[in-house]
C-alpha cells in the first residue's frame, strides 16, 4: 500500500525553519496503532492524517499523532496539511477539517502565506510549582493552566526564554502537558518556547496550538487583539497573531521539502 508522503516546514518561508510536519492523505482511516506506528516511524513532532469528509461542513476528517501518542490539536500540522491541499491545484481558497477533539479549524490562503483558525482556549492562573522547578526557575511572573494539557509559563524577559535548560525527565513526572514558557519579546511582541516530553519531543520547534492558548492571555496583556510572536526554538518561527471572539487566527508561510510514497505492507 502506497500512502502518499508530503514533508512541510510550517510557519517558515524557507526550508530547514519552522516546524516539519507529515501530511498524509488517506481514502479512509486505518486502525489507530497503525496511525500511531507511521507517526513513530516518521519521527516528526507531528504526523497528519487527512481523509475526505462527509456533509458540507468540512472537506477532511483530520487527526495528528506524535511519535508516542494523539494529540488534541496541532497548529502547525494543520497549517501543513493546509498548505498541501491548497497547493495540489484545487480551486479552493479555504479548506476546513474536522477534528475530534478542537473542532473544525480553518486554513486559508492570505498574501504572506496561510492564516489558520483554531478555538481560543484563554487559560485559568493556577499554581504549577513543579513545572517552573523543572524549568530550572525560581519564580515566574504568572502561571496558567488549561484543561487540555497547557501550561503557560510567563517570566520576564527574551534572555530568560532563550537561556532555560528544563530538565526534562522532571517535566515528564510533572504530568502530561504541554508546558509554554512565553515573554515580552525583543524584536516581536512575544516570545516563547515550548517543551514537550510527555509527548515524544523534548521541545517543539514552532506550536500552533500553544498560540491558541497564549494569544488570550497575551491580548489582555497587551490591551490590543493582534500581535507578532516568535517561537525562539533552535529552527526558530515566525507567527502573526489575533484574537477574534472564540478564534485564534494565527498567520504563517509553509514550504514544502520532501514529497514521495511511504509503503505500508
Amino acid at each position: 500500500m502506497r500512502i502518499p508522503f508530503t514533508q512541510v516546514d510550517a510557519f517558515s518561508a524557507e526550508p530547514f525553519g519552522g516546524n516539519p510536519a507529515a501530511v498524509m492523505p488517506l481514502t479512509a482511516w486505518l486502525d489507530d496503532s497503525v496511525l500511531q506506528r507511521i507517526a513513530e516511524e516518521n519521527n516528526l513532532s507531528e504526523t497528519a492524517f487527512i481523509v475526505p469528509a462527509d456533509g458540507v461542513e468540512a472537506d477532511f476528517e483530520l487527526r495528528w499523532f506524535t511519535p508516542t501518542s494523539e494529540v488534541a490539536l496541532c497548529g502547525h500540522a494543520t497549517l501543513a496539511s493546509g498548505h498541501v491541499v491548497l497547493e495540489s491545484g484545487t480551486t479552493l481558497t479555504t479548506v476546513r477539517f474536522r477534528t475530534r477533539q478542537a473542532g473544525i479549524l480553518e486554513v486559508a490562503r492570505a498574501d504572506t502565506g496561510y492564516t489558520l483558525a483554531l478555538p481560543a482556549w484563554g487559560p485559568t492562573a493556577m499554581d504549577l510549582p513543579a513545572y517552573v522547578a523543572a524549568l530550572g526557575l525560581d519564580r515566574a511572573d504568572a502561571t496558567l493552566w488549561h484543561d487540555k494539557g497547557y501550561a503557560l509559563i510567563v517570566v520576564a524577559d527574551e534572555a530568560t526564554v532563550r537561556a532555560l535548560e528544563p530538565d526534562q525527565r522532571a517535566l515528564k513526572a510533572a504530568g502530561m502537558a504541554v508546558v509554554i514558557v512565553a515573554a515580552p519579546g525583543d524584536a516581536t511582541d512575544v516570545v516563547s518556547r515550548v517543551f514537550t516530553p510527555a509527548f515524544g519531543i523534548d521541545e517543539d520547534p514552532v506550536t500552533g496550538a500553544a498560540h491558541a492558548v497564549m494569544v488570550p492571555y497575551w491580548a489582555d496583556r497587551l490591551g490590543r487583539d493582534r500581535f507578532t510572536a516568535f517561537q525562539a526554538s533552535a529552527r526558530g518561527g515566525r507567527l502573526t497573531c489575533r484574537l477574534d471572539g472564540d478564534r485564534v487566527i494565527l498567520g504563517g508561510a509553509c514550504v514544502t521539502v520532501i514529497e514521495g510514497s511511504f509503503l505500508l505492507p
